[in-house]
């Protein structure tokens, strides 16, 4: 008789709620696992790695409610790139700000409309600088992701940003790749990352 297998997800509570013992009751952890694994099986291709990407969703997710709560300080900054899809810009921008960053800062990104997929000349245009994007994938914007976030940059997402006191705000006008060839995306690619620079030099200046 072949014995069941375990339950990853279970698992994945288990630990979720041993991480965040005194921060929040089970039952927020098992909702926020559960809302990731939700939101990744439509977006998921290999569904082999769904369950490493459903605890980092949902680690993402209980650790920005409890900065946006103040349940838990920050240890470095944290920033936050939007756009309207979070499959193009705000990609680069956060993939960047972590890379050149050296681990001084904590980065997000989300979309205001979240598409299935980034865009694969994005990715192309990241791997030429030795950046991968294999665990990347777009994000709803949120208000615990946005209340955690100490400065938050928009490109192209209009109204959709709520405004928060306390934070500082940054809108780039940065061409967007959606349908752009990879010479555009490189330029683009390029324009974000001298962007980046400057942000990350004065915010940790």
């Amino acid at each position: 008789m072949t014995a069941a297998r375990p339950d990853p997800y279970a698992a994945i509570v288990d630990d979720l709620s041993y991480s965040y013992e005194g921060v929040f009751p089970r039952e927020s952890v098992q909702l926020a696992v559960d809302e990731a694994r939700e939101r990744l099986e439509l977006v998921s291709t290999i569904p082999t790695y769904l369950p490493v990407l459903v605890a980092k969703d949902a680690r993402e997710r209980l650790t920005a409610a409890a900065q946006a709560q103040g349940r838990i300080t920050k240890k470095v900054p944290e920033l936050l790139f939007v756009c309207v899809h979070n499959a193009g810009r705000s990609q680069m921008a956060a993939a960047l700000a972590e890379r050149l960053s050296g681990g001084r800062v904590h980065v997000r990104s989300a979309g205001s409309q979240p598409t299935d997929e980034i865009n694969p000349v994005v990715v192309q245009a990241l791997a030429e600088r030795g950046i991968p994007l294999s665990e990347a994938y777009p994000k709803p914007l949120t208000d615990s992701v946005l209340r955690a976030a100490d400065v938050i940059v928009t490109m192209g997402c209009g109204d959709a940003c709520p405004i928060y006191t306390g934070r500082r705000y940054e809108d780039w006008s940065v061409a967007d790749p959606h349908g752009a060839d990879l010479d555009t995306v490189r330029d683009i690619r390029d324009d974000i990352q001298a962007r980046v620079t400057a942000l990350l030099r004065d915010v940790l200046d």
